[in-house]
């Protein structure tokens, strides 16, 4: 991921600067000239906020007229980037504080004709905690019959329950099914774009209702499109993990007679930022063919001496009747800034069509260990 001085910098400040300057050049906009020489020490969200509020600062007044500015500017190619993620959240902001239905409406409209200069997904989720119902008309409406694909795209990215960077939108998160509609009407979108953003909003779905998302699934599938089932996969790859008998049914992964031998492991002791090595061979010893997604789960030890599995994708295997495979890979404890290894006891164990084998045992040095 990019640095937040590559994003939001004290150039994104100023060229904000001169582009409200000239929509509104009567305006003094102390705050946005002073914004350059405050924004190095802060994160990129703060770098945004901070000019959001530069903005409201420096344009007082009602919805419209800041509506009015923001449109004068749209007409300048420059207008865009980075620069419209504070510009996009002001117009949310301005428009929830005046709480009239025309603010709000001509919002929801100026955020869409902006998107494709940036998208507009973070702001659109301040209108959608202030008015989910009179939001959810416009995107269903509106939104997911844009001819414009970025459009599109907002109206599922901007109503996902775990949006990354964003604010949560409690209404969403506590009706379940309240977004399916978007869903519905994008999933055998065109555009692949638009289409990733369906999964992802799916697989967010997931983590609390997943009866809800095996059931949108399960309709899309009996009236898919050639990319449907693609899409599908991707949207329940978390429930896949969690090895949610729905979702692997929905993939084809029925439960399976299986002998399973491992896994086995290369080495009881492992080294802080080594590596284990585990081998395991499956058999059907079924009937019928037994179609498998493969996965082993890393049990990691916490601080509180308990463990947390996280799941890994192995491979996704159809077997003959009493036929035989073998499955080997390496797993490494080197550092990395997004978990933390605790030394001490561990395990690794399959996950096959969601039924987990017994785990095989290993030690974890402390890094300060010789």
């Amino acid at each position: 991921m990019p640095f937040a001085d590559q994003l939001i910098s004290r150039d994104t400040a100023r060229s904000l600067t001169r582009a409200i300057h000239a929509a509104a050049p009567d305006a003094e906009l102390t705050a946005l000239r002073a914004a350059p020489s405050r924004i190095d020490a802060l994160a990129l969200r703060e770098r945004a906020d901070l000019l959001h509020d530069a903005l409201l600062a420096d344009l007082p007044g009602d919805y419209a007229t800041l509506a009015r500015t923001v449109r004068v500017a749209r007409e300048d190619a420059q207008f865009t980037g980075w620069l419209i993620w504070p510009v996009t959240s002001a117009l949310a902001t301005r428009a929830v504080q005046e709480n009239e239905p025309a603010a709000f409406d001509d919002a929801m409209e100026l955020l869409a004709s902006l998107t494709g200069r940036l998208s507009s997904e973070f702001a659109v989720r301040t209108l959608l905690r202030h008015d989910l119902d009179r939001a959810l008309d416009t995107i269903v409406g509106g939104w997911t019959g844009s001819p414009d694909a970025d459009v599109r795209r907002l109206a599922s990215e901007g109503t996902r329950p775990y949006l990354p960077w964003s604010v949560r939108v409690p209404h969403i998160l506590a009706r379940p099914g309240a977004t399916v509609p978007v869903l519905d009407a994008l999933y055998r979108d065109e555009s692949e774009y638009v289409r990733r953003s369906v999964a992802n909003h799916l697989n967010d779905l997931s983590r609390d209702h997943p009866e809800v998302v095996v059931d949108t699934a399960r309709r899309w599938l009996n009236h898919p499109a050639a990319t449907t089932e693609r899409l599908v996969r991707h949207g329940l790859r978390t429930l896949v993990k969690r090895g949610h008998p729905g979702a692997l049914e929905l993939l084809g992964f029925a439960p399976a007679a299986l002998e399973v031998d491992g896994p086995h492991l290369d080495r009881e002791t492992v080294p802080f930022g080594g590596t284990v090595r585990f081998t395991a061979a499956i058999r059907n010893i079924g009937d019928a063919a037994a179609r498998l997604t493969i996965d082993y789960v890393v049990h990691h030890r916490k601080a509180n001496g308990q463990q947390t599995g996280k799941t890994f994708k192995l491979t996704t295997r159809t077997l003959a009747p009493d036929e035989r495979i073998q499955v080997e890979r390496e797993h490494s404890f080197r550092p990395i800034t997004t978990r933390r290894y605790y030394p001490g006891r561990q395990s690794v164990s399959l996950q096959i069509n969601g039924v987990e084998s017994p785990r095989a045992d290993f030690d974890l040095t402390s890094p300060d260990a010789p």
